[in-house]
């Protein structure tokens, strides 16, 4: 397994792609975040980002969260 981290982002068909840093295809393509999550855990051992999908009072759909 690798240490790289991976980033999950929400596609404009809905959709969530996995992705290594500095990449324009994605290693997987997953139905829901979870599913995208549960893959990037099988993906890697490095950090896992995950795009925010949804305002709260914490953040916004334009940041990251650590996983």
């Amino acid at each position: 397994m690798s240490k790289d981290p991976l980033f999950i982002e929400k596609n404009e068909d809905g959709n969530f792609a996995v992705k290594r840093a500095n990449t324009r295809r994605a290693s997987a393509i997953c139905d829901t975040q979870h599913d995208a999550i549960e893959r990037a855990r099988q993906m890697t051992d490095g950090p896992i980002h995950v795009e925010r999908v949804r305002t709260t009072r914490i953040g916004s759909p334009d940041k990251w969260r650590r996983i």
